[in-house]
């Protein structure tokens, strides 16, 4: 089965491809060559259809202000048949009255090394390395660590597939308390990753309704189905989703006391308020957050609410209880 490349990373490539050669390349070459078409053609995409992709990319380029230029036969300018293409360096360059700190350098590094094999393909980390369009070594100095997209679940990469191509998915969920999983069916909008967990947001379709799905309770594969929806859809679609996580933490909040200097202290610190007694912890999911805090062992205690002290106890007894009998 062939790779499908986006088109935003196609035209990312194509860009690469254009500012790296003086002499420019022929639209061959570019469809033999460019990753996106080459991938396309190998899976046996008709020449013609090829060129009409390459021709709308190009123009959709042009409208974005990138500054492809045409070259025809130096014998006669107007036979484009065997004309080549580049992009000259030259006006692809910030305005020389924008200068960026050190600090500010730092950031753009680094937001270009966020990419990573769970959110995009090595063609495409290729081509933001080789991306320098703000002159920056690299051997710049910067901040001492990078940070990266990091994705365990498995469903990450097709669900952001079918965002992309606005495809209806299907896949089993389940839901804390329930001991079988209940098949979803829905218009995947947005992926968020909130407290540090991923989650997809989109419409069920069992329900017309928007809601969040957390990356780890779906179970087994996701099925892209044949279905598609309306792209507009997914316009404000992730602010929408992290706006409705902040609200349901506004409303569920946890009162914990941490040990200082601890591992507990460290990552929950960052996102507890303190108080005369301890923290107020926001939390989006009582069962999570019982993970989570059960894990961190006698660095936690809850005082309230009940039901979560007693969620994160009943992890704790059966932590213990898993250890027992086995050898010292």
């Amino acid at each position: 089965m062939a790779v499908r490349i986006p088109p935003e990373e196609r035209q990312t490539n194509l860009v690469v491809a254009l500012m790296a050669t003086e002499i420019g390349l022929t639209k061959q070459q570019i469809l033999d060559n460019v990753s996106g078409y080459r991938q396309r053609a190998d899976s046996g995409a008709r020449p013609d259809a090829l060129e009409k992709m390459f021709e709308r990319d190009k123009d959709e380029l042009r409208a974005l202000g990138v500054p492809i230029e045409t070259i025809g036969e130096s014998s006669d300018p107007n036979d484009l048949r065997q004309a080549r293409y580049r992009i000259p360096q030259a006006e692809y360059v910030l305005p020389d009255d924008i200068v960026f700190s050190a600090a500010e350098l730092a950031v753009l590094q680094l937001a270009g090394s966020v990419w990573s094999a769970g959110s995009a393909s090595a063609d495409a980390q290729a081509g933001v390395r080789k991306i320098r369009a703000l002159g920056i070594d690299g051997d710049e100095p910067i901040i001492g660590y990078a940070p990266r997209v990091a994705t365990h679940e498995s469903s990450f990469a097709p669900l952001q597939n079918a965002i992309e191509n606005t495809r209806i998915v299907e896949f089993d969920y389940l839901k804390p308390g329930e001991g079988i999983p209940q098949r979803r069916s829905i218009e995947p909008l947005a992926l968020v990753e909130y407290e540090a967990r991923w989650h997809v947001y989109g419409i069920d379709r069992s329900s017309e309704g928007e809601r969040t799905f957390l990356l780890s309770r779906i179970v087994g594969d996701v099925a892209r189905t044949r279905k598609h929806f309306d792209a507009a859809k997914r316009e404000g679609a992730g602010a929408r989703a992290r706006a409705g996580l902040e609200a349901v933490a506004a409303r569920n909040s946890a009162v914990v006391e941490i040990t200082p200097g601890t591992e507990a202290a460290l990552r929950l610190g960052r996102r507890a308020t303190a108080r005369t007694q301890g923290f107020d912890l926001p939390y989006v999911d009582m069962h999570i957050l019982a993970d989570e805090l059960a894990s961190y062992g006698p660095e936690v205690r809850v005082v309230e609410p009940a039901d979560l002290r007693v969620a994160v106890i009943a992890r704790l007894r059966a932590t213990v209880a898993a250890h027992e009998g086995r050898g010292e």
